[in-house]
């Protein structure tokens, strides 16, 4: 909440985004929502005849419902109540002329590899301490379940804006050589299946292109049917650098915009007052 109140009064000082441009990142995690809650107070002040709102979870038997309105065989499994799903930056939804909420943006955020921090201090890691990079973990798995959650709960809208920013020297698309203290290089191959772990977060977005706006829903003729893709939108440096506030809100900001003009036969009314 800190680091939220102080983003919002930098971003109303400033008149925008450009006075955030020299704040560095704090946590990946929270940073994320922090942005969110800027893109939401920018995407009122343009359009103000939208209501926009930023919630931070929907419950599974939200999700459910939204099932069962497509087809009431499905939706039908919850074992826990109060289950729900909470991404990092929230849910950003907007109000349609028939006043349901549709949503507009979904962020998360996930940090995972500290070899390249841990080499420039000089620190050694593994069982015996004696290694320059750390065997990559599998915790970075946890993002398909959030992805999945929301895909169910849209699998009716022709967009899904869920955005994924990845940090941390198991994101890598290129090799970088990093120097120890003592002046010895060590190089990070981007390739390496011990650091590596994009392959297994591109099943999110079949493959597609990273750092892409993936947000509209690809639609894919197949024999005698049509199938319908919905893929995160994956975006990473590449070189194990820092997310900093400015690029996470423009990519915010511009998968947010997407999902209103997809939905604009639905703004119709509040945008044009007719």
């Amino acid at each position: 909440m800190n680091q939220s109140g102080r983003l919002t009064s930098q971003h109303k000082k400033s008149h925008g985004v450009e006075g955030i441009f020299c704040i560095e990142a704090k946590a990946h995690d929270t940073l994320v929502r922090s942005i969110a809650v800027l893109v939401r107070k920018s995407l009122q002040e343009k359009y103000p005849q939208l209501l926009f709102r930023h919630r931070a979870n929907i419950s599974k038997s939200e999700i459910n419902d939204a099932l069962r309105r497509i087809d009431s065989n499905l939706g039908q499994t919850l074992f826990v109540k109060e289950a729900s799903i909470q991404p990092d930056g929230g849910i950003i939804e907007v109000k349609d002329d028939n006043n349901n909420w549709r949503i507009v943006l979904v962020s998360e955020a996930k940090y995972q590899g500290r070899d390249i921090d841990n080499i420039k201090q000089g620190i050694l890691v593994g069982k015996n301490g004696n290694q320059d990079l750390m065997v990559a973990g599998n915790a970075i798995e946890r993002a398909h379940k959030n992805i999945s959650e929301i895909a169910n709960y849209m699998l009716s809208e022709s967009h899904f804006p869920y955005i994924l920013f990845l940090e941390g020297s198991n994101f890598l698309t290129q090799n970088i050589t990093i120097q120890r203290p003592d002046g010895r290089n060590v190089t990070l191959n981007y390739n390496s299946g011990a650091l590596n772990r994009l392959d297994r977060l591109t099943s999110a977005n079949y493959g597609m292109p990273l750092n892409t706006n993936l947000c509209r829903n690809k639609f894919i003729p197949h024999h005698d049917k049509m199938i319908m893709l919905q893929a995160a939108s994956i975006y990473t440096h590449g070189d194990g650098e820092r997310w900093k506030e400015a690029e996470m809100f423009r990519v915010m900001s511009d998968i947010a915009e997407t999902s209103l003009k997809i939905l604009g036969s639905d703004l119709f009314i509040q945008l044009t007052g007719k």
